[in-house]
């Protein structure tokens, strides 16, 4: 394995390999956010029959003891 960083300069290496692993993530909130489903920024209209959030406080408290 040391054999392979005498072929290589680790920190060219390391920094194409953090730029490719950067772009990817970029490529794919871009994927995401281009969809109506994924969609976090515009807020869309939610999808029919989804999960609806509930509140703790919207129910009553129990006094223990």
């Amino acid at each position: 394995m040391w054999r392979m960083w005498l072929l290589f300069d680790p920190r060219r290496a390391l920094i194409g390999l953090f730029t490719f692993l950067m772009v990817l993530a970029l490529l794919i909130h871009f994927i995401l956010l281009s969809t109506a489903r994924f969609n976090w920024l515009a807020n869309p209209t939610p999808p029919a029959g989804g999960a609806q959030q509930t509140s703790q406080l919207d129910t009553p408290l129990i006094q223990l003891g």
